[in-house]
């Protein structure tokens, strides 16, 4: 099993590398859709952020969300075409910040003991971190599409980890083994 902590560091390089698909861009660019059955790279944006949030709170600790109004909008289950009202970049990036510190928070709670059932949570925490670093990554590689085939803008280079491949085309996490 992945340590938990070098998972949370991958969480960290993971969240890093979609800074750099989309900080440059102008506001106009991340909230702008290509047709109304695609979804924004704002959308991209808080959805990664809904699902960790969501699944920290879940699997970990009954929380409540930083931004609840954000909760149905975030949501993949919402219609594609019903996810234009996108709110400012500087609320996306609170909201992102946010979440992204109560990651931290909670997993450092589970790792350091702070828990009532440490030796479980540990691995219920590595295995959420997979699947946020992964679920991350995934939405990374169609901001990338939009970002690059739409907006005309390059793409940064991979991120520089030896824990992170290529399958499919997306971005992963090495499987052990």
């Amino acid at each position: 099993m992945y340590e938990v902590e070098a998972l949370l560091r991958e969480y960290d390089h993971a969240r890093a590398y979609t800074d750099e698909l989309w900080k440059d861009l102008s506001p106009d660019e991340v909230t702008w859709r290509p047709n109304e059955n695609s979804s924004a790279i704002g959308w991209h944006l808080g959805h990664q952020a809904h699902v960790a949030h969501f699944m920290i709170r879940n699997l970990t600790a009954a929380e409540p969300s930083p931004d609840p109004e954000l909760d149905g909008l975030m949501d993949s289950a919402r219609p594609e075409k019903f996810r234009g009202a996108l709110p400012t970049v500087q609320r996306l990036t609170e909201f992102r910040d946010t979440v992204a510190e109560r990651v931290h928070a909670r997993i450092t709670d589970i790792t350091a003991g702070h828990v009532a059932a440490p030796a479980q949570l540990t691995v219920v925490a590595a295995h959420l971190l997979v699947a946020l670093i992964n679920h991350e990554y995934q939405h990374d590689q169609w901001i990338g599409e939009v970002r690059s085939n739409d907006l005309g803008h390059a793409l940064p280079g991979d991120p520089d980890s030896n824990q992170v491949s290529r399958l499919d085309g997306y971005l992963v996490l090495n499987p052990l083994g």
